[in-house]
């Protein structure tokens, strides 16, 4: 019994020996090996522009700069014009689109800063969340309440009676809140999901809404079913767009010319006119800033990923660079929805007009009394 205990320690120190040895061959290649995430047996390397890091905080600041002052005094002027009694459906929906557009801008500094830092997030994932939602909230936001005033504009085309009905501040009322209903809840799953990926090759810098290539298959999926949901239904809205604007361009063409007025021997064409400028301002706005994000995004999405396995290097880098370039579009629709307000309405330019031509007469003025000012004194001295 002696003989068998002393052979069982035996063996149990020889068994110690052989894992210890085996442990210490085993761990240092272990440790070289990143962790596996999905069906990758490697870390994936993340597609990075280089350029952003320069022109992106140039051309936020900017951004910054000039989106708050023209936002601010946009807003300030439809608050004046609801005071005069002139804030009809349009003009709810232009206020709801600067409030959209202030929300992106006053995020802007962070996004600034974030560049700055070659693209590493240095404040919490709360943060990181909560911008990243307000630039979805603005993109959206804007994009829904462009394609209501194209609707709001072919009603008081093609149905003036529908669109001067009596409730029409109710209706523009309640179709604000639906859009910001929809826009908010469509930005939840941005606040509640990690803003910064946890599955990084370089854990000493935090990406913020990008580096997301390492998560897992099921995850990557789901993204990319998400960004491509969003496509189609944004597609969807810029053909109702291109319909609404179409058929107002239509109505407005086929209307017969006007007679001359007898008073002034003009023609009154200034309605039709402006009205085809403001559908040329929306569709631009469409064109230059959102279109061209919503072409490359698909493409984008399945590259950075690496949903697409067979696609090269180059590729990947030209795909995201022009996607870089799309989300630099993007963030100027803020400083060309001012411009959509003024070919809107009448009554907002005029404003603006009477405004500036107040201020220049008040400056004119105020020269003047100081230039007869300085002359009586010099004749009284005299």
């Amino acid at each position: 019994m002696l003989r068998a205990q002393r052979s069982s320690n035996t063996f149990t120190g020889i068994s110690s020996l052989f894992s210890s040895q085996m442990h210490k061959m085993v761990t240092p290649a272990t440790a070289l090996t990143p962790p596996t995430t999905g069906n990758n047996s490697n870390f994936n390397q993340f597609v990075d522009s280089e350029f952003r890091y320069t022109l992106f905080p140039i051309f936020y600041s900017l951004v910054f700069i000039f989106g708050l002052l023209a936002n601010c005094y946009a807003l300030y002027v439809l608050h004046r014009m609801r005071e005069s009694k002139a804030m009809n459906e349009i003009r709810i929906y232009m206020s709801n689109l600067t409030v959209a557009d202030l929300l992106f801008v006053v995020a802007l500094p962070f996004w600034i800063d974030y560049f700055k830092n070659h693209g590493n997030w240095k404040n919490s994932d709360a943060l990181c969340r909560i911008t990243g939602s307000l630039f979805f909230i603005n993109t959206y936001c804007s994009i829904l309440f462009l394609t209501v005033i194209s609707i709001n504009r072919y009603w008081a085309v093609t149905r003036p009676l529908v669109a001067a009905s009596s409730d029409c501040w109710r209706r523009g009322a309640i179709v604000s809140a639906f859009i910001w209903v929809v826009t908010l809840a469509a930005s939840v799953k941005y606040l509640t999901d990690d803003g910064i990926p946890k599955n990084t090759e370089n854990n000493n810098i935090s990406r913020c809404f990008e580096g997301y290539q390492n998560e897992s298959y099921s995850t990557k999926y789901a993204m990319a079913v998400t960004h491509f949901i969003i496509i189609s239904l944004f597609f969807l809205v810029f053909l109702m767009v291109i319909i609404c604007n179409i058929s107002i361009a239509r109505a407005l063409l086929l209307q017969p010319i006007s007679q001359p007025r007898s008073s002034t021997g003009k023609r009154p064409g200034g309605t039709k006119r402006r009205a085809l400028r403001m559908l040329c301002a929306v569709i631009g706005v469409f064109v230059i800033c959102f279109l061209p994000h919503h072409v490359v995004q698909g493409p984008w999405v399945l590259s950075v990923l690496y949903l697409k396995k067979d696609w090269s290097k180059e590729t990947r880098q030209s795909l995201n660079d022009a996607h870089q370039i799309t989300l630099m579009l993007m963030g100027f629709n803020c400083l060309l929805d001012p411009l959509v307000y003024c070919f809107a309405t009448t009554k907002f330019r005029k404003y603006i007009q009477n405004h500036f031509t107040k201020v220049k007469n008040n400056k004119h003025c105020s020269r003047n009394t100081l230039s007869t000012a300085v002359s009586l004194k010099s004749r009284h001295q005299s």
